[in-house]
């Protein structure tokens, strides 16, 4: 069995800071993690690796600064690591990412489970895990906050929604994408942290994949933020005097005076 975990470098502070040219986040010389969400995902193939015997293979797309953040998810027991890295995939919306990664899974090849974080902390769209499902022309579910079984053609989980819960069965090959629920992620170990060190990181770039540039990037998404700004907040606030009927008079008078 082989279960392809998609990775994300997201910033590891809340003070987020954006290219005021191409309007993307700027993510060179930012302290950076591995994704909360993913770091569950990481852990939920380590525990099917170890109850079925399994290859996990880690794949992110990032700067090449991000094989740093693979060698830590090896220190997780993940087996082995894949980095997408080229400027032409810089200021990716979530189609293009999920365009890129599906190229890199090709690359990859055969595989039984993608196993993806609910969502990155830094977009909050949870879209890439459905959209490389797509383009991967294989069955997905998200929010399954429990494994049941894994037979040698299916997978059985529970879904979170939002009556409750819904027990499904996809056939394999299939994505899903977990939530915090399904387990506790691990800490690395010593010994995990020191060969992990070592590990060699497989670097991918444009030219090591059959894409087509156009849908790559920048040029390639479809959706592009246009302005950001941080909101201005002011409050202005109205001290009312008098008696009660007085206060009623002047805070109905200013009411209708605001323009909405």
């Amino acid at each position: 069995m082989k279960i392809i975990v998609c990775i994300k470098q997201v910033p590891s502070t809340n003070e987020v800071k954006m290219d005021p040219v191409t309007n993307t986040i700027i993510r060179e010389n930012v302290s950076a993690i591995i994704n909360p969400f993913d770091t569950y995902a990481i852990e939920e193939a380590v525990r099917i690796k170890e109850k079925h015997g399994a290859e996990v293979y880690g794949l992110s797309m990032g700067i090449p600064a991000a094989k740093e953040m693979l060698k830590e998810a090896i220190s997780l027991r993940i087996d082995k690591a894949m980095l997408l890295t080229d400027r032409k995939f810089a200021g990716a919306d979530t189609l293009a990412t999920s365009y890129a990664l599906s190229r890199g899974v090709e690359k990859i090849g055969k595989f039984d489970i993608i196993i993806c974080g609910k969502q990155a902390t830094d977009g909050d769209t949870a879209q890439v895990g459905p959209s490389l499902a797509k383009l991967l022309n294989i069955p997905y579910a998200t929010n399954i906050s429990k494994i049941l079984e894994i037979k040698s053609d299916s997978i059985r989980c529970m879904k979170i929604t939002d009556e409750g819960y819904e027990e499904i069965e996809i056939v394999l090959p299939a994505l899903i994408t977990v939530v915090k629920e399904i387990n506790m992620p691990r800490l690395p170990s010593i010994k995990s942290m020191k060969n992990a060190s070592k590990a060699e990181i497989e670097v991918v770039t444009f030219k090591d994949i059959d894409a087509d540039e156009s849908r790559l990037g920048l040029m390639g998404s479809p959706t592009q933020v246009k302005r950001t700004f941080v909101p201005v907040h002011d409050v202005n606030s109205v001290t009312l005097e008098g008696s009660a009927e007085d206060k009623a008079q002047s805070l109905a008078e200013t009411l209708l005076s605001i323009k909405f």
